[in-house]
Parts: C-alpha cells; structure tokens; sequence
C-alpha cells in the first residue's frame, strides 16, 4: 500500500499566521490553486480511498486533489487538527510563553491547560494508521494538518519519540510513504 498523507492548501488563518487548530475555516484562493497544482504533481493516480479530518480545509483539498465530490470523501476524527483550546484564532507572535514552548518543542515542554497533548494526538493517530493499514488499498489518499501531521509521520517513519517536529510541513506537500507487513519507508516527498 502506498499511502499519501498531505497538508490542506492554505487559509485566510494561515496567510495571517493565526493558530488555527479545530476552527473550521475554508481554503483561500491560494490554498484551492495549491490542492490543484498538488493534483498536478501527483497525476492521474486513482486511489482506492481518500481520507480526510473533518474540517473542511481538508475535505476541499482531498476533493480538489482526488477529484472526488466532498460527499465521497471518508472523514475521521482521528486525524483532526490538534485541539488548540483558547489559542485558536489567535496569531502566533501573541500566545505566550507556555504555547511558544510547547509548540515549538513538544518534547521539552508540556501542553499548556487546555491544549491537546502530544500523548492524544499519538494515540488517536496510531489508531487510525493501524486500521487503515488492515485495509486492502493500493493507493489511500489521507489529508489533514500541520500539528497532526507530525505524530503521523513519527508513526510511519518509525520515530522514537512518536513524532517528527521539524520542520513544519508546508501547504499541500505530499509525503509518500510505502506500507508492507507492518514496516514503512517514506519514498517521496513532494513540494
């Protein structure tokens, strides 16, 4: 199985560098053009399932790149931005030392009150990535966001600490990665 986890395309969130997290804000018109010059890139794959978090920033961008009606896409909590608690929608210059810290190093420093530990996010993904490697796939489409991202590559590249943090990945950039009895290798990293 090969499975191809990206990022949504851009929004009027990220384009003001507000945290965004469960705030279910629609892509801009740079973030729809990115999920379509994402489809581009990848080709005429026909993927067996698309996957999104529900938020609507990521079910547009797995229909713009799947070319699949949003009503087609299989939308699961497990990969849903992390939940950012009194931090969303609040610009990331201005959240204060504890989300700074933890944000930045989430392996030094804790959640602050309110905010979805790494633990959480770990847990649910795991879960999610260990179902859907049951399936009988050959190419699965998976789309959701930034902070979520990290605990999902952690999982599939083996990572000791359960997440790669750095660096951030980018709007609509693809990582491709091979699934074989349990073991998975990244094959492509498409920006």
């Amino acid at each position: 199985m090969k499975i191809y986890i990206t990022r949504h395309g851009q929004t009027d969130y990220n384009k003001q560098d507000l945290m965004q997290g469960r705030s279910d804000i629609p892509l801009n018109e740079i973030g729809i053009a990115q999920a379509g010059a994402t489809k581009e890139k990848i080709g005429d794959i026909k993927f067996d399932a698309v996957y999104s978090s529900p938020l609507i920033r990521a079910v547009q961008t797995a229909s713009v790149i799947s070319g699949l009606p949003q009503e087609e896409i299989i939308k699961d909590e497990r990969i849903i931005e992390a939940d950012f608690g009194k931090y969303e929608a609040r610009s990331y210059f201005k959240v204060g030392l504890p989300m700074t810290l933890f944000w930045t190093h989430p392996e030094i420093f804790p959640a602050p009150k309110g905010v979805e530990n790494i633990e959480s996010m770990i847990t649910r993904t795991s879960e999610f990535l260990k179902e859907l490697e049951q399936k009988d796939y050959e190419n699965v489409l998976v789309v959701c966001h930034g902070g979520i991202i990290r605990p999902i590559r952690g999982y599939l590249e083996d990572a000791k600490r359960g997440f790669i943090w750095r660096p951030r990945p980018l709007n609509c950039e693809v990582f491709v990665y091979e699934s074989i009895d349990g073991k998975h290798r990244l094959v492509e990293d498409i920006k």
